[in-house]
């Protein structure tokens, strides 16, 4: 049963995390970027933090390496990580968005070589890296007729992607002492204060909720509690019972449901091309992380006798 309610766990983040894709190019019809993702993690961190402060027995983060981090998670992964994948997503689709996105494991990998100096790449693995990146090249389909349009969207997804991949580094390199839920609930609260804030300085329109229509709220009700705060709950919950190697495996679910879904519910269209990069992306990730995969299948292997 344990095992069962784990892949149905694994499942649902992989749908959380899958139909964020689609639900913010609708929500892309009414509202500037800055101001959808400051809704977003208003909702989101109104229900994280209902949560932390009914289960947590600390719910306020108050060492320095928590704060640190809670200032990352605001900075890098809502900010940083919103911004530039919902200005991406207004030159491309979601399906190719979270393509590009699946890069994370392959660039946590290589920030934490780089700059924590924890385990190595050799030859192979930087081969892996690269696969990686021309993956998303194949996905982008650079040329002189669609390159002020998918090409920029690639490119804005990918330093969401980078932004995301050294803040958990960064996060590690800080050793908070706090559990990673209550850092994540401040993290967006702090995020979605940011966000409104950066919104009305590059002067967005201000549209209020009551003005919005009832795709677009649902829109935003499934990215601010299903894609961001029980997504993370989920992911964090199984992080500790799977361990980070299977956890990363989602980033390869994500890409396909927002495609599917993108095919179904937006008509988005599916090309051979995208599917080529998507699987040069996850060779990448192979190359890169082939002696965990070497390990969980002998654990696996053992396990079976």
């Amino acid at each position: 049963m344990s095992s069962l309610r784990n892949a149905a766990l694994f499942l649902g983040l992989g749908l959380c995390w899958g139909g964020s894709f689609p639900a913010i190019e609708v929500t892309l019809t009414q509202l500037d970027p800055l101001l959808l993702g400051a809704y977003r993690f208003d909702v989101g961190a109104l229900v994280a933090l209902a949560y932390v402060f009914w289960r947590s027995d600390v719910p306020i983060p108050t060492s320095r390496a928590d704060l640190g981090s809670v200032a990352v998670g605001g900075l890098l992964f809502v900010v940083a990580n919103i911004a530039f994948l919902a200005y991406g997503q207004q030159y491309t689709t979601g399906g190719v968005a979270a393509i590009v996105y699946s890069l994370n494991p392959i660039l946590t990998t290589f920030f934490t070589v780089a700059l924590l100096n924890e385990g190595s790449l050799d030859l192979r693995g930087y081969v892996g890296v690269v696969l990686g990146v021309l993956g998303v090249g194949l996905v982008a389909q650079p040329s002189p007729e669609n390159f002020g349009a998918t090409t920029i969207g690639v490119a804005l997804v990918f330093v969401a992607a980078v932004a995301v991949s050294f803040g958990s580094v960064a996060i590690r390199w800080l050793d908070p002492d706090s559990d990673a839920l209550p850092r994540t609930a401040w993290g967006m609260a702090l995020g979605a204060v940011v966000l409104h804030l950066g919104s009305i300085a590059i002067g967005e329109p201000q549209v209020a909720p009551a003005a919005l229509s009832p795709s677009v709220v649902a829109s935003l009700l499934f990215l601010g509690v299903f894609s961001s705060a029980v997504a993370y709950a989920i992911y964090f919950g199984l992080l500790d019972l799977l361990g980070p190697f299977e956890i990363n495996l989602v980033s390869y679910v994500v890409p396909i449901v927002a495609t599917v879904l993108g095919a179904i519910l937006l008509d988005e269209p599916v090309t051979p091309l995208t599917v080529v990069g998507f699987l040069v992306v996850v060779a990448g990730f192979a190359l890169v992380k082939r002696d965990a995969i070497r390990r969980e299948l002998a654990r696996r292997s053992v396990g079976f006798t």
